[in-house]
């Protein structure tokens, strides 16, 4: 069997185990578990979806007013100290950027002018502080480009936008162009993680989407070229079944430990592999098959199934024991569900014209696998006495694994057990997002209930009477509540965002037309110019000379709302395969921005859509001219964990590179080449004998750092290869690679 583009399929079955034990009815009005639905035709909503997209409006006004009133500014707020913090001395913007687009699609224009004035008024970017490169990335240089797209392409927004990616570039600058964790504001330097430099690997291989975005629209290939050099480097490296371990080494370009999840650490690499195939119009094929190949891998090594009910669940394995899979799930991992049913169907909803009866047997087994896994996430919730999810599960696979737990370990009839330190929720995205994707792409109305069920929970639970919403230490009892004091910025950009995208109309943000960074950031689908994909599609489309035939001014930042000349666009449409546009080739125009800085400006394209139906065509801002001074406070020192730990293995030693070539340039001189050549081979074999004695020093240190980790009992909440020094003594949660701080 082949698929579209005439690759031969090859499908990894998911495990059945019994025939299902959920005797539980569904009473869900109009909803199903089985079988697709189609999609409601187009602006076509019902009034009480419509009247509960409005409840997540007025939810979004209760957190963001008591903000405003409390932390105007500061990164992150606390609701019931009514205060708020900053990651460096004033703050990047954390709350502010990264809810810039949820204020656009709810249609807040009051709201986004207060917004966008503190931008361009209070944004500054030149400060003496380290941030973590993937946090800033993904919630400030992903809020900035999405704002940039949806307020109609203001340059206020991707002015910053370039400022902040130029300072990041220098977490670029280390042996190997593999990220360090963190990068120095001002001196635009790379910081490298607390552990010997250790980086997360969904760290450095979540940043393309936004970094590819910005080589769009500016025409400046450095920031692609960087980012693309990570995966690549990635896709050489070892992998099980294109599963990679959750550490890698910016020094030595190798990868760190064994621990392989798609949980904290790992998940949003998974995620960035399909987005980037779709983000540049199905032309870069390499990420497809990446993807591809980590999936049957995630079905050949991660799959089990429960007791009594037979849910689907993704846990956790060690590479140098992968038959042992610990049934550990990060509530994290429920992104995987959405983003199975997004790869299968490349973001077109099933219908008459996309039938799931044509679905290759590839499709149809990745689109099953993401809607039960999408339905054990919904039990994770279901399944608590608050309806809320805990932050880590461990799915009961045998009656073992219960014996000596409480009643508040495990529910009597539950399929899994939330330990004592893993009973917190954040407020997190990832099961919404997956029930969104999964409503928008089947029409299927339970998944809206589903939502709707999740929402109500959280309105019961974590709503703060006098504003915003709170973290809560342990969902387990409804009489027993604590807040944690923290609203997460994800609440507001992701949690929210997809909740109202639920409730709403299926035409707002079509999934063929945009991508979702993994802090729910929409990005345009775009054809990127031929030199930008010299390695990984070459020969695709035309290269043209510039970026563009005519450059657009824009007047400087205190009158950058001026009318910017050349703005208008045709409608066009995404191209679905890999037609070699010659119009779709050519990137956007350089825009003349104060000095000598040049950024992008839209131009007339084929493959592109940047418009979208979110009733804010005519929302007309006027920016004030008063240039702003930042409120100063006290510098607030920040763990990212993330970019901090990593496993206790030696550094692996960099290997042979210098001596194949000097092997290869031998060749080319007579004998003299020959004996190079020789010796050459003769050190490469050298090398692979130290090839397997560093893997098997490694695997010991692995163990001893480990301990019982090969065996993770369902008791063991720690994540066991994370090193002692990188988990504070108080036993605080460690913040997960893609979604949160502490």
């Amino acid at each position: 069997m082949e698929d579209e583009d005439g690759e031969d399929l090859v499908d990894e079955a998911i495990p059945q185990g019994n025939n299902r034990l959920h005797t539980q009815p569904d009473t869900i009005p109009g909803g199903t578990r089985t079988g697709p639905v189609s999609p409601l035709p187009p602006h076509v909503n019902p009034a009480i979806w419509e009247e509960r997209k409005n409840r997540v409006k007025a939810a979004f006004l209760h957190s963001w007013s008591a903000y405003k009133r409390d932390a105007w500014g500061k990164d992150e707020y606390h609701p019931i100290t009514k205060y708020g913090s900053n990651m460096i001395r004033k703050g990047q913007g954390f709350t502010i950027v990264d809810s810039l687009d949820t204020i656009l699609l709810m249609g807040l224009e009051a709201e986004f002018q207060e917004a966008k004035d503190w931008v361009r008024n209070e944004l500054d970017f030149d400060q003496d502080g380290e941030v973590n490169l993937f946090e800033t990335t993904i919630r400030v240089l992903g809020g900035l480009l999405s704002a940039y797209d949806q307020a109609g392409k203001d340059p206020v927004f991707l002015r910053k936008a370039v400022d902040l990616a130029d300072r990041l570039m220098g977490a670029f600058e280390t042996p190997t162009g593999i990220p360090y964790a963190s990068v120095h504001l001002r001196d635009r330097r790379g910081v490298p993680g607390h552990d010997r430099g250790i980086s997360s690997t969904a760290e450095v291989a979540s940043l393309q989407l936004e970094f590819k975005y910005l080589s769009y629209l500016t025409g400046d290939e450095k920031y692609w070229k960087a980012v693309e050099n990570v995966v690549l480097k990635i896709k050489e490296m070892d992998s099980l079944d294109g599963l990679v371990p959750i550490y890698i080494n910016p020094n030595t370009g190798h990868f760190q430990g064994g621990e392989i999840r798609l949980g904290s650490r790992g998940d949003s690499y998974y995620e960035y592999l399909i987005k980037q195939y779709l983000q540049t119009g199905k032309k870069e094929h390499v990420y497809k098959e990446m993807y591809d190949e980590a999936i049957a891998g995630v079905k050949k090594h991660l799959l089990g199934r429960t007791v009594p009910n037979n849910l689907l669940f993704v846990g956790e394995i060690s590479k140098y024991n992968p038959k042992n899979l610990s049934p550990k799930m990060d509530h994290l991992v429920c992104f995987l569900g959405g983003t199975l049913a997004l790869g299968s169907t490349n973001g077109h909803p099933i219908d008459s014209s996309q039938p799931r009866s044509r679905f290759s047997q590839l499709q149809e087994s990745d689109f099953k696998m993401g809607e039960e896994l999408t339905e054990s996430c919904y039990e994770m919730y279901r399944q608590t006495e608050t309806g809320l999810a805990a932050e880590i599960v461990y799915w009961v696979q045998n009656a073992d694994q219960i014996k000596g737990k409480t009643v508040q370990q495990h529910a009597p009839g539950s399929d899994f057990i939330i330990n004592d330190r893993d009973g917190h929720n954040w407020l997190r995205p990832e099961t919404v997002e997956s029930l969104f994707y999964l409503w928008r792409l089947t029409g299927d109305e339970k998944y809206r209930h589903w939502g709707w069920k999740i929402f109500e929970a959280i309105e019961k639970y974590s709503k703060v009477p006098t504003g915003g919403y709170s973290s809560i230490h342990d969902i387990r009892q409804a009489s027993n509540i604590n807040f944690s004091d923290k609203m997460e910025t994800f609440f507001l950009a992701e949690t929210l965002k997809y909740f109202y995208l639920l409730f709403g109309s299926n035409d707002v943000l079509p999934l063929d037309e945009y991508v979702f960074n993994t802090e729910a950031h929409p990005l345009p689908v775009f054809v990127p110019p031929t030199r930008f994909l010299a390695r990984t599609a070459p020969g695709v489309g035309e290269e043209r000379n510039g970026v563009m035939d005519e450059d657009v001014d824009v007047a400087p930042e205190d009158e950058d709302d001026a009318e910017v000349v050349g703005e208008e666009e045709d409608e066009t449409t995404i191209p679905q395969g890999d037609e070699d546009d010659e119009e779709g080739a050519q990137s956007e125009g350089e825009l003349e921005v104060g000095g000598d800085e040049a950024i992008g400006e839209e131009g007339e394209e084929d493959g592109e859509v940047d418009q979208v139906d979110q009733g804010l065509e005519d929302l007309a801002v006027d920016d004030s001219e008063e240039d702003g001074e930042g409120e100063e406070v006290a510098e607030v020192e920040v763990d990212y964990e993330d970019g901090s730990g990593a496993g206790e293995e030696e550094e692996e030693e960099e290997e042979g590179g210098e001596d194949e070539q000097d092997g290869e340039e031998g060749e080319q001189d007579g004998e003299e080449g020959e004996l190079d050549g020789e010796e050459g081979e003769g050190e490469e074999e050298e090398e692979e004998e130290e090839e397997g004695e560093e893997a098997e020093e490694e695997e010991e240190e692995e163990e001893e750092m480990d301990g019982e980790d090969d065996e993770i009992e369902p008791g063991d909440a720690d994540d066991a290869d994370v090193p002692e020094e990188a988990i504070e003594e108080d036993n605080v949660e460690e913040r997960d690679s893609d979604r949160g701080l502490l």
